[in-house]
C-alpha cells in the first residue's frame, strides 16, 4: 500500500514499488479540512487519481482528520500556549502516517506499506533508520520518532534517488504530477497566513520588546507569532543610539508576557553550547551509553536546515537528555527537535525544553529561550 498524496515523491515511490513486482495498491488520506481555499486537500485528491488510473493500480481513500486533531494539532496548540514553537511533522509521521495510517492499510489487507520520504531503512531486527541519499531533501529529522516496528513494514523507495532523478522518472513515465512543486507550510493544514490561522484558536496579548539592557525598543503583537532567530516582521527599524545591524529574536520571557531581542545575527543570546530535553523516543532502543548512566558521544541537529555538530549526550533525573555540543549553536528553539545521529544512522530524538544558560544574562529574566 503506497501514501499516495498526490505530489511526485509519492507517485515515484508507487511507479519504483510496482516495477519491483509487487501488486501495489495506493491510500490517499485526507487530514485536515477547511473550506478556507488554503486547504487543497481536493485538488491533492484528484492528482492522486489521475495518478494512479496512469499506474493502473487501484486507489483508496481514508479521512484520518480528527485523529490528527486529537493526537497531532491538539498537541500543537499547546506547544503555542506554552510559549514553544512546536514541530507537528514529527508527531504527525508518528501518530498518524505512521500510526493510523499503517492500521488502516493492514485492515486492507496490506502487508507493507511505502512512502515518498527522503529516508532509508536497514532491514534488521531491527529496522534502522538512515538518512535520504540526497542531503538537500533527507527527512530522517522528522522520522526520528517512529519507532523500529513501524520501520520494518516501510519502504522508502526515493531515499536512494535525488530530487532531480525523482522528477526526471516522473517525466519518462508521462505522471502528469512531474512538474508539480513540493508543498511547504505546516504539515496537512497547507500554505495559508499563519497567523491569521492561529487567531482562530488561540488568544495573544500584546507586550514590550526588550533588549538585554531592559530597553524596550517595540511592541510584540503576541508571544506565540514570533520564534527564536527569527528576523521578519519585528517593526524595529532603525533607533537612536543603536547599530544599524538587523534585530533577531533571542528568546520569550512568557512569565512577563516580553519578547527578547538582540541586534546582528552573532549577538551571544543567539548561540548556545547546551540544551535540555523532554523525554527522548529511540527508533530501536536506548543507547547501552545512555542506559548504563554514561555519556553517549554522537551528532545532533536541532533543526531540520542544519548540519549536525559534535556533541555529548547525558540523561537528566526527569527523564530527557542533556545535550552539550562541542560549538556553540545557532537558534536553538524550545519546541523543535534535537535529532541524534550516528553517521549516517538516527537514533532518535526528543523536543527541547530549553536552551543552554544565556551568555549574556537578561535583565529580570530567567533567561528562557523560546
Amino acid at each position: 500500500m503506497v501514501a499516495v498524496s498526490g505530489g511526485v515523491d509519492s507517485a515515484v515511490a508507487a511507479l519504483l514499488v510496482r516495477r519491483q513486482g509487487y501488486d501495489v495498491e495506493a491510500l490517499h488520506m485526507t487530514n485536515w479540512e477547511d473550506d478556507d481555499g488554503y486547504c487543497t486537500a481536493a485538488l491533492d485528491f484528484q492528482d492522486a487519481r489521475v495518478v494512479c488510473r496512469e499506474l493502473g493500480i487501484p486507489l483508496h481513500r481514508a479521512n484520518f482528520s480528527q485523529a490528527y486533531r486529537d493526537q497531532v494539532f491538539a498537541a500543537f496548540l499547546d506547544e503555542y500556549r506554552a510559549g514553544r514553537t512546536p514541530n507537528p511533522d514529527v508527531l504527525c509521521n508518528r501518530e498518524i502516517k505512521f500510526g493510523v495510517f499503517l492500521e488502516h492499510a493492514r485492515r486492507l489487507g496490506a502487508q507493507s506499506i511505502a512512502t515518498g520520504h527522503y529516508a532509508r531503512v536497514q532491514s534488521g531486527p531491527p529496522a534502522r533508520l538512515l538518512r535520504g541519499l540526497d542531503s538537500n531533501k533527507d527527512q530522517s529529522y522528522f522520522l526520528h520518532a517512529v519507532p523500529s516496528a513501524a520501520l520494518a513494514q516501510v519502504q522508502f523507495p526515493v531515499g536512494e534517488l535525488y530530487k532531480q532523478e525523482v522528477r526526471e522518472l516522473a517525466t519518462a513515465a508521462g505522471l502528469p504530477v512531474h512538474k508539480k512543486r513540493d508543498s511547504t507550510g505546516i504539515c496537512f493544514i497547507g500554505e495559508r497566513p499563519f497567523r491569521a490561522f492561529l487567531q482562530q484558536y488561540l488568544t495573544a496579548p500584546a507586550g514590550p520588546m526588550e533588549t538585554p539592557a531592559g530597553e524596550v525598543v517595540g511592541r510584540h503583537e503576541g508571544l506565540m507569532y514570533y520564534t527564536r532567530g527569527q528576523r521578519q516582521g519585528l517593526g524595529i527599524g532603525g533607533r537612536s543610539g543603536h547599530a544599524d545591524a538587523a534585530w533577531y529574536v533571542a528568546g520569550k520571557d512568557v512569565a512577563r508576557n516580553v519578547l527578547l531581542v538582540v541586534q546582528g545575527r552573532d549577538d551571544p543570546g543567539l548561540w548556545d553550547k547546551e540544551l535540555e530535553t523532554e523525554a527522548a523516543t529511540w527508533v530501536t532502543a536506548e543507547p547501552k551509553d545512555l542506559a548504563s548512566g554514561g555519556t553517549l558521544r554522537c551528532t545532533a541537529k536541532t533543526r531540520y536546515r542544519q548540519h549536525d555538530a559534535a556533541c555529548a549526550v547525558t540523561k537528566l533525573a526527569s527523564g530527557g537528555l542533556h545535550i552539550a555540543f562541542d560549538t556553540p549553536q545557532w537558534g536553538i528553539t524550545p519546541g523543535q527537535s534535537a535529532v541524534l545521529y550516528r553517521g549516517e544512522e538516527c537514533l532518535g530524538g526528543a523536543v527541547i525544553a530549553r536552551a543552554g544558560v544565556r551568555q549574556a544574562p537578561w535583565r529580570g529574566a530567567a533567561a528562557a529561550a523560546g
